[in-house]
Order: structure tokens, then C-alpha cells, then sequence
């Protein structure tokens, strides 16, 4: 049965940590009737938080995704992690969703997180509703975080209700399209209220904000607007038809308030996905790309119809094996189908369907089109990986992301654990593409790399939780880079004879540092046939390879480019394995000569601190080798952000603590590559030869 696309709504629910979205999101499936008993975070029975470890620490940590109903509407809902070292979840959540409410806290307002998350929401550009939450605490002030909203989010709010009372006093809120005052009791039931006529002492500014609303939606549609300045009175149907064209485009955000814990204000937000946030029909159709990712022109368009493209953007594995989280932009897709896996050539059956709500689960026969659905037991896919119709193949944008900073090195407490580490991390790696692992190739040690220390410290936590291996866990270690200052001409001669046939490759070449940034790059400007074209590609290959170890301490050299400019070659010695041997050799050869040095991550930090300790903060960053780039004072407290080196970052968070009696808090993300002081370089590299020495 073809299902009516345009009354599904896609959504996520996204915020800085601790701004109520998990919250939210139970309110909201009490109110559709998908759960009977409200779960709270802080009790840890949150139906969305279901891992053990969000439920002690009362954050999200990989999304979760839902399905219910409301006014004959079908929401899929993701809850996403608010965490700066989760960010990887919303980015993958916002890539398939339709729109999103932001949620922001009534006193914390606009808080560094929800503006990653607002950027990614941007860059995705998916429409949002924004939510003002917790209106209930001290210190809460809509308009303040509405003002928020404009001066640092650099967003349009359009204010749909007007809060009735505040903190302790909140009681409900005003409606502006219907000018009816919706009004909760205490009872904590969402479903006992009365709506009514507007508080009198709030009748001027009910009446004030709602002309303010008409004047900013009717801008989107020029007969309307005609109709309004010749001063006839606007249908609710018309005034709402122009949000929705508006919310659509993001000309502006339709923004509500309330508080989730105390149950008052949440039916306006869903009234407001249904009638604003597009449907799946209504979104620019995904562009198909080639194997290198070019753009072929062509679009999966959102029909039942035409054949299968669907793009996995999760994998979560669970006691009844491997699920892989899809979301369908075309076609349908049927259990004991096969689906072809464009990134890696193969086909699989899809043996079962399921429906997700948190960590249970559905049986479905079929899905189609716009709907975002759970496959079960799939060997080969990996987020970001393209499934489609056999017959008519075609791969989606893929995901990017960014590469880990951080990283540890661990190893199992019980000797025999090896194997069962082993097969563990590697289903972690398949469910989260920005944590990865590795083994030294000269410790033999594993190390495993993350986002920030809180990430890993989560990972370490699942290994012993869920898979039953306790490890060790040895000191993080910063992802320093390689890099040169000078250029250098060089030349180098590999010949080997043995009896029979030799070896034989002469290479002459510039080593040159290229733009931060840039890579590694290769030419040749040999002309004549001194090495004929055919080995060029080896002798790329040969200072590729080699580019993977730095000469000062091993790590990866960046930013180079190297030129072939000539070299000499013999008719029967010479081969594209000689030419390969000789541009490492080469690379060795030449790089202690061209200025090596150590380059040192830098990360963007986001720090917000109460006025009163402004100074010890900016202090303490200075002493860290951080660069302050600017001090705001906001509504809050005072905001610093700053350039500084991963390293000096690591217990940052308890320091902060320290410092601002627990109300400081921070983000940071990698910003750039910057050259290492050098008492800095020779102590990475006295440390990094006695691991080597002690291994």
C-alpha cells in the first residue's frame, strides 16, 4: 500500500548538553501515546537514554530513534547527544532528517554546543522549530535566549507563543495565531489544561507580538502581503501557509517555549512540526554521485516508484546481532530482498525489517520512500555506504568525517582476552566512524582514537560493560604531524646486483613545503625519456608510502610536494619496483635536510565562565599556550574563545570546574595544524623514543 509521504516528518531533536532534549523527546511520546509512563534523565529511565552509561551520567550519547503519531501524522524522531565529543552523531542524524527542533535551556540560552549544532544544522540545511525550554528555572527569560538566538546564532526567530509567568511562576503560554492563553495545572498530566481568553495585563503585548509574526511571515508570499497592507484580515490558513513557505526555506524559525519536565508547552512544538516542517517530497532530492564522489547530475527522487536508494547512516550492534539504520529516498524496500552496496561492489538479502522505538523494536514487511527504518543482520555495510536496486545501481553523497585527535593505547587485564578486545573494537569501529583503532606497528601496541577524552573514556566504559573486557589504559597521546621548512634538490641512485638480472634507478627531484593544508602532491617534469613515464607512478607511489613516517618521531609528514625532475635508467635493471625503492630511500635521504619539524593540533575552544571569573580563566588559557581571539560578555556570564594545543587540553574539564565552582563549561573542536615550540618538539620526541626504547 502506498503510503501518503506528505504526512511524514522526519525530524531530530537537537541541543547542548543538559538543555532538556531527551526530555523532551519522552514528553512527546507520552502525548502521541507511544509510552504510558514518563521516564525522567536524572532517574535514568529515560526510554531514549538506554545504554548504561547514559543512564549514569544523564547525557545522550549515540542517537536514538523513535516512531509515533500525532493528528494523523507519522513522526520519526532521532534524540541526539548534546556532548562536543558525540557531535559526530548529530552531524549523521541531520544528514537524513527533514527538519529539527532545537531545543535551548530558558536561563543557559545559546550554549557553545547548540552552536555546533546550529552550524551543522545549517550546513545540512535542515528547517528547524526552536524551543525554549525549562522556563520554569531560576533565572529563565525567553526573550533573553530568543535575543540569543539572533545575536550569536545570526538566526531569524519568528515568536509563535509569549510565555504566561515565569520561573516559578510559569504557568503556560498565549498562542499568538488563535490568541487563546493555553494554561497547565500543577498535576504534572500534559493533558490538564484549559485553553482560554488572554490574560488581561498581557493583551497590548499579545497583540504587539502577534503583528510583528504577521508582518514577518507574510513577507514570503507577495498576494498575501497585498491582501495585508491593503488591510484585510488574514485567514489562520494564509498566515500559516506563509510560515511553512518560510520555516521551509529558513527565512526564519518559528519558535515556542515551555518547560518538559513540568509537562506544559510541548503540544504547540509537535502542532508546529506537523504544520511547518517539510514532509520528504518537499526537500531537494538527493544528488547521485559517482565512485569519486563527483555529482552525476541525476537525483533519487522521493516516489515509491522508481528504484531503491536508501543510505546507511548508522550501525548499532545489540544483542540480536548487527542493525543498520537506513534511511529510504526513493523506492521501496521489501523483507528477502537484495540490495546492492555500491561502496563495496557486493549484494546482500535483506532478511529482516524492523521499525526502531529506543532499543526495541518492530517487525515490518516493507518500507518505502521517506521512511527511516532498522535492517538486521547486513554483513558489509558501514555508515555512510549506499544500498540500492541491483538493476539500476547508484550511489548517494556520502558522509564526511572528521578525523580523531586524541588517542590511547590499551590492552586487555586477563591475558586470554586478546581475541574477545580484538572482535569487540572491531564492532565499535563499524558503529561509530569517528572513533578508530590501530595497531603499532613496532609496540604491537592497540590504539585506539577519538574525539575527545570523554569519547574514549565512554569506549573503555562499553568494552567492559557490554563486550566483558577490562583494560588498561595507557597515557592519550596527542596526533602530532610532520612536516619541512626547507626545499631541498636532491638526487638518488638505487642499483643492486646480484647475479642475474639487477636493480637500477637514478632519480633526481625538489622536496618543497606546500600551504598548510595542502597534503602531499606529486609532478614530474622529466622530459627526454631519462625515466620513461611508465615508472613515474612508482616513484610517486615510493615517497607516498613513505610520507606515513616522519623522520623526527614517526609521525605522518604533511604539506610536502615533490617534483620529479630527471633521472637515468638501464634497459634490462631497470624496474617499477627499483624506481619505488629508490623514492624511499630518497625520502629518507632528503627530508633530515629540508627543515623537519613537528606540527601540533590546535583546537577551537569554546569556553563560557561567570563574569566573576573571567580573569582566572583567560589566566589559566594563557598558561596552556593559548591564544585568546575574543571576550564577550552575554546575558550569561562571559564567553572566551581561543586557539589552543590538544595537548595542554587534557583534564581541562576539571580544572575549568575548579576554577568557576562547576559553572564553567566548554567545547573545542580541531581547528588547524600549527608548528611545535621547540622545548615542546624535544619533549614529544625524548617521549616518544622511550616508549620505543621501553617496547
Amino acid at each position: 500500500m502506498k503510503k501518503d509521504l506528505t504526512r511524514y516528518r522526519n525530524i531530530g531533536i537537537f541541543a547542548h548538553v543538559d538543555a532538556g532534549k531527551t526530555t523532551t523527546t519522552e514528553r512527546i511520546l507520552k502525548l502521541t501515546g507511544k509510552i504510558h509512563k514518563i521516564g525522567e534523565v536524572h532517574e535514568g529511565a529515560a526510554t531514549t537514554d538506554f545504554m548504561e552509561q547514559e543512564q549514569e551520567r544523564g547525557i545522550t550519547i549515540q542517537s536514538a530513534a523513535t516512531s509515533c503519531f500525532w493528528k494523523e501524522h507519522q513522526l520519526n524522531i532521532i534524540d541526539t547527544p548534546g556532548h562536543v565529543d558525540f557531535t559526530i552523531e548529530v552531524y549523521r542524524s541531520l544528514k537524513v532528517l527533514d527538519g529539527g527542533i532545537g531545543v535551548f535551556c530558558g536561563s543557559g540560552g545559546v550554549e557553545p554546543q547548540s552552536e555546533t549544532n546550529w552550524r551543522y544544522a545549517n550546513d545540512s540545511k535542515v528547517a528547524r522549530i526552536i524551543y525554549v525550554n525549562k522556563l520554569d528555572r531560576t533565572g529563565a527569560d525567553f526573550f533573553s535566549v530568543i535575543k540569543q538566538v539572533e545575536d550569536i546564532l545570526a538566526a531569524k526567530p519568528l515568536i509563535m507563543v509569549l510565555p504566561i509567568g515565569i520561573e516559578s511562576e510559569f504557568r503556560g503560554v498565549v498562542d499568538l495565531l488563535t490568541e487563546k492563553a493555553w494554561i497547565w495545572d500543577d498535576s504534572g498530566d500534559p493533558m490538564n489544561y484549559e485553553i482560554k481568553e488572554v490574560p488581561a495585563d498581557m493583551a497590548d503585548q499579545v497583540a504587539s507580538y502577534r503583528e510583528q509574526l504577521i508582518e514577518m511571515a507574510v513577507e514570503q508570499d507577495d498576494e498575501i502581503m497585498e491582501k495585508y497592507l491593503e488591510g484585510e484580515e488574514l485567514t489562520i490558513d494564509e498566515i500559516k501557509s506563509c510560515i511553512r513557505k518560510g520555516t521551509r526555506e529558513l527565512a526564519f524559525f518559528p519558535s515556542y517555549c515551555g518547560s518538559s519536565f513540568k509537562n506544559k508547552g510541548v503540544q504547540l512544538v509537535l502542532d508546529a512540526v506537523v504544520d511547518y516542517l517539510p514532509n520528504p517530497t518537499e526537500l531537494k532530492p538527493q544528488p547521485e554521485v559517482d565512485l569519486e564522489g563527483n555529482e552525476t547530475g541525476k537525483f533519487a527522487i522521493v516516489d515509491p516508484e522508481k528504484p531503491l536508494r536508501a543510505l546507511a547512516f548508522k550501525i548499532m550492534d545489540d544483542r540480536f546481532g548487527a542493525l543498520t539504520f537506513t534511511r529510504l529516498y526513493s523506492g521501496t524496500l521489501s523483507k528477502g530482498d537484495t540490495v546492492l552496496n555500491t561502496a563495496t561492489g557486493k549484494s546482500e538479502r535483506v532478511s529482516r525489517l524492523v521499525e526502531m522505538h529506543a532499543n526495541s523494536r518492530e517487525e515490518i514487511e516493507t518500507a518505502q520512500a521517506g521512511d527511516i527504518v532498522a535492517i538486521v543482520g547486513m554483513k558489509n555495510v558501514q555508515t555512510g555506504h549506499t544500498l540500492c536496486d541491483p538493476q539500476f545501481p547508484a550511489t548517494l553523497e556520502p558522509m564526511v568525517f572528521p578525523d580523531p585527535v586524541i588517542s590511547v593505547s590499551v590492552f586487555p587485564k586477563k591475558k586470554g582476552d586478546n581475541e574477545k578486545m580484538g572482535m569487540a573494537l572491531s564492532k565499535m569501529v563499524q558503529e561509530d566512524p569517528s572513533f578508530y583503532v590501530e595497531t603499532d606497528k613496532e609496540s604491537g601496541e592497540v590504539i585506539m582514537k577519538g574525539m575527545g577524552e570523554l569519547h574514549l573514556d565512554i569506549k573503555v566504559d562499553i568494552l567492559k560493560r557490554t563486550h566483558g573486557v577490562e583494560v588498561e589504559v595507557g597515557k592519550p597521546q596527542v596526533a602530532y604531524r610532520e612536516s619541512i621548512t626547507k626545499t631541498i634538490n636532491d638526487t638518488y641512485i638505487h642499483k643492486k646486483q646480484s647475479g642475474g638480472s639487477g636493480q637500477f634507478a637514478k632519480i633526481d627531484y625538489t622536496i618543497e613545503p606546500g600551504e598548510p593544508g595542502s597534503g602531499f602532491s606529486f609532478e614530474s617534469k622529466v622530459t627526454g625519456g631519462n625515466v620513461p613515464r611508465e615508472f613515474w607512478p612508482a616513484v610517486q607511489k615510493g615517497f607516498e608510502n613513505s610520507i606515513n613516517k616522519g623522520i623526527l618521531a614517526g609521525f605522518p609528514c604533511v604539506d610536502l610536494k615533490v617534483t620529479l625532475t630527471d633521472g637515468g635508467f638501464h634497459p634490462v635493471d631497470s624496474s617499477a619496483i627499483a624506481f619505488e625503492i629508490a623514492a624511499r630511500a630518497g625520502y629518507r635521504q632528503s627530508i633530515p635536510k629540508a627543515g623537519p619539524q613537528l606540527l601540533e593540533p590546535i583546537m577551537n575552544v569554546d569556553v563560557f565562565t561567570p563574569e566573576d571569573y573571567m580573569g582566572d580563566v583567560i589566566g589559566d588559557l594563557n598558561r596552556r599556550r593559548g591564544m585568546i581571539k575574543s571576550q564577550n560578555s552575554t546575558p550569561m556570564g562571559a564567553r572566551i574563545k581561543a586557539d589552543v594545543p590538544l595537548s595542554e587540553m587534557f583534564g581541562y574539564i576539571g580544572d575549568l570546574r575548579t576554577m568557576t565552582s562547576g559553572r564553567g563549561q566548554f567545547s573545542m573542536e580541531f581547528s588547524y595544524y600549527a608548528p611545535c615550540p621547540n622545548n615542546v618538539a624535544e619533549e614529544v620526541i625524548a617521549e616518544v623514543k622511550e616508549r620505543q626504547a621501553n617496547s
